[in-house]
């Protein structure tokens, strides 16, 4: 019997619209050029890289504070200092330029159900950019973690954890309503015969009056290609992996450790068919930073040098953001546990149990630092082609994951790395593409790779809105 060939791997550039993303410090580096994050010829660059190396996406992060943990509380100066994740911009407003010099990138962005205070307001902008791209938008789901955004968006305190999930479910119902069931395929006639632009009679509005959310409206645009976005989501509390096993396509999962990341994966797989989904109809990405070379010795020399950019405060930082935890009140080798309830839940429960290469040793102040300097809470792949190529093979056969969400050290540099080393490696082995699955397609017929078309598949629960 002939051997099946693999589905070529799910290849993800992960960045965000600010200096410092999960290297902070790096900014520094001579050869980085993200820390010029607000030009927006870096990002018009940085897209026709991505393109001409075939990644299937750019996947931009996004936060609505200032991570004001960390020597707190609120303390907004170590972030500003170190430029971690702060200044920050709005990454919607990036995909309009990078869409207009590609043809196939796709574009996952990310947006608070928290937040985005109206569905049918963020209906209209994934429509627009559906529209604007040809398909190619993504929605990265989240319902936000930082104290700072609750206040600032004029909040006392953060709505608790579970509850965020539950309106994140009825915000992701009226999405779909307006999306999927307002408008037919083909309402817009646009014919100078008739004077007619749109049919009347192939529009309708919805009523929606659930516990957090209300509207009567019809979407404002038509159809899209996709008409309602690839949905992409990151949580893997118990409440963040009911949310997935629901509304997701493509879930970003938490995890040091492939055998770790293994039990949230089968996990999910349960969840899917109880649900009544199929259990392959989430496509699962692990984080992953790689630096790459042409020999072993090349790539951590590589590494080494980065590391000597590297911004402790900025990375405690970010640490005390994700976490709720304030390392200042730690000594550097002093047992760290992890107690706080704020922050990211599934960061911390995934922490709590993994320290890679630990024998047996715990998380301290000196070890949280040295393993989140570069990559943040993700694993490395440090090496040569064929060494890196391994590590990840690994990863996808333990932790039966699709693919990765790759974070860099300096952008465009760690792409244009990956691109020119490692490519040629994983092309080699057959488990990466020589071309898009469907050149100029939308964003879920790349990802899926199934023939399937650019919709929501059937058994997802947007479906279940269509007007036919």
């Amino acid at each position: 019997m002939a051997e099946t060939k693999p589905k070529p791997w799910i290849l993800n550039a992960f960045a965000m619209f600010s200096p410092g993303h999960l290297a902070p410090g790096l900014w520094k580096h001579p050869r980085d050029q993200a820390g010029d994050f607000a030009n927006l010829d870096y990002w018009i660059n940085l897209a026709k890289i991505l393109e001409e190396g075939k990644f299937h996406g750019l996947f931009l992060a996004d936060h609505l504070g200032i991570y004001d943990v960390y020597k707190g509380p609120a303390n907004r100066e170590p972030a500003l200092l170190s430029g971690a994740q702060f200044p920050i911009g709005d990454p919607f407003l990036l995909i309009s330029a990078m869409a207009s010099v590609t043809k196939s990138l796709g574009f996952g962005v990310t947006a608070s159900t928290t937040y985005e205070l109206s569905p049918y307001a963020l209906a209209r902008k994934f429509s627009t950019l559906d529209h604007l791209t040809r398909g190619r938008i993504g929605w990265n789901i989240v319902t936000s973690f930082l104290d700072s955004a609750a206040k600032a968006y004029g909040l006392d305190e953060q709505i608790p954890h579970d509850e965020r999930y539950a309106r994140a479910d009825e915000y992701l119902e009226l999405t779909y309503k307006l999306w999927e069931g307002t408008w037919q395929d083909g309402a817009v006639k646009k014919d100078p015969e008739t004077k007619v632009y749109s049919n009347p009679s192939q529009v309708r509005g919805i009523e929606h009056n659930g516990k957090y959310f209300k509207s009567t409206a019809a979407n404002q645009l038509p159809p899209s290609k996709q008409r309602t976005p690839l949905l992409f989501q990151a949580g893997a509390s118990s409440a963040g992996k009911k949310f997935a096993a629901n509304h997701s396509e493509v879930m970003f999962l938490p995890g040091l450790e492939p055998e770790k990341t293994r039990i949230i994966v089968d996990d999910m797989r349960k969840q899917l068919i109880e649900v009544g989904r199929k259990p392959d109809s989430i496509k699962f990405v692990a984080g992953m930073l790689v630096v790459v070379d042409e020999t072993d010795e090349k790539a951590q020399a590589k590494y080494e040098e980065y590391l000597s950019y590297a911004d402790f405060e900025g990375t405690a930082t970010l640490f005390g953001g994700w976490t709720g935890a304030d390392l200042s009140k730690f000594e550097d080798d002093e047992d760290f546990a992890f107690t706080s309830v704020a922050g990211i839940q599934s960061l911390i429960q995934s922490w709590s149990k993994t320290i890679p290469n630990s024998n047996g040793l715990k998380w301290t102040k000196r070890r949280i630092l040295q393993e989140l300097s570069l990559g943040g809470v993700h694993p490395r792949a440090v090496g040569s082609p064929s060494t890196v190529a391994d590590i990840l093979q690994r990863w996808v056969d333990v932790a039966d994951v699709d693919g990765f969400n790759f974070s860099y050290t300096v952008s465009p540099g760690t792409f244009e790395d990956m691109i020119k080393y490692l490519w040629p490696e994983l092309r080699k082995r057959g488990v990466i593409w020589d071309d898009y699955e469907v050149p100029g397609g939308a964003t879920r017929e790349n990802y899926f790779m199934d023939g399937k078309g650019p919709r929501v598949r059937e058994d997802h629960p947007a479906k279940k809105f269509v007007w036919k």
